[in-house]
């Protein structure tokens, strides 16, 4: 029956585990007496489920991935933390997620609907969105805040305490060490703008109104005759009333001391164009 739950021979499930109706357990699994399991999620095999870990339901786990282990920060006194997935994850082969620290904020958060390829890497305390893509050996330093709809591709490496806008698309074996603007396309080490994803906008249906104001705003914004905190006054008065490039603004504007915002590549063509549809 699709909703009985199944559990391997030769899987160990703890005592005070919570699993869902329908839950399979594979070969060679562990799943720790303080985890939650949803409902129709599937362990293939040989995956840890280590401490304070909840997954969502209807998530897929392929072997060799380990979830909920502790953080690899020393600051970390042992506590109590948690590692929260959301529903719809497709985690494969090797992926790492870990808690979040006791003297921080105590818990790692992966929204729905995300997919972890083989080897990627979600340190302690970070806050991952919806519909995040990350690609092979891609990985997230402690602390990061990724947005909805973004894609991360392999080999790429974000440096602790930064942030990623939402659709923003990081290229491969990119090394991101500061923040990526909302619709930002970056590649390079170190990762530098090459302009907007368009396609990725396009494909979340926003509007070719709302992407050319964009787009204009985007070239105001980085305009190299002037600093970017010169450059924001004149693209709020212009587009006042343009919802997307607002909330581009706030991004930026938001940074704290500790970020700064990964800036366009100079005297390079901007990938708009290639990036464009038709």
């Amino acid at each position: 029956m699709q909703n009985e739950t199944f559990i391997h021979p030769a899987a160990v499930v703890e005592p005070g585990a919570s699993l869902g109706a329908g839950v399979r357990v594979g070969p060679f699994c562990h799943v720790s007496a303080d985890a939650v399991i949803g409902d129709r999620v599937e362990l293939v095999s040989h995956v840890s489920v280590m401490g304070a870990t909840t997954l969502g339901e209807g998530c897929k786990v392929f072997p060799m991935a380990t979830l909920g282990a502790a953080p690899q920060n020393n600051k970390h006194k042992g506590g109590r933390t948690t590692l929260i997935v959301g529903k719809n994850c497709t985690i494969r082969e090797g992926v790492t997620m870990h808690v979040g620290t006791d003297t921080s904020r105590g818990e790692t958060t992966v929204g729905d609907n995300g997919h972890f390829l083989a080897y990627s890497h979600i340190a302690h305390d970070c806050v991952v969105g919806d519909n995040v893509t990350m690609a092979n050996v891609a990985t997230l330093g402690g602390h990061v805040e990724v947005g909805n709809n973004v894609t991360l591709g392999g080999l790429s490496a974000v440096h602790q305490m930064t942030r990623i806008g939402h659709h923003a698309f990081v290229g491969g074996a990119a090394i991101v060490d500061g923040d990526i603007i909302p619709y930002g396309m970056v590649m390079g080490n170190r990762a530098r703008l090459r302009g907007l994803n368009v396609i990725g906008m396009k494909r979340s249906g926003v509007a070719r109104a709302e992407i050319f104001a964009l787009r204009k705003a985007y070239k105001m914004i980085f305009d190299p005759a002037r600093a970017v905190g010169e450059n924001i006054p004149d693209v709020e008065r212009q587009f006042a009333d343009s919802p997307i490039v607002r909330d581009l603004l706030d991004f930026i504007q938001a940074r704290g001391k500790r970020h700064f915002t990964v800036p366009p590549l100079r005297n390079a063509v901007s990938d708009d164009d290639a990036n464009d549809e038709s």
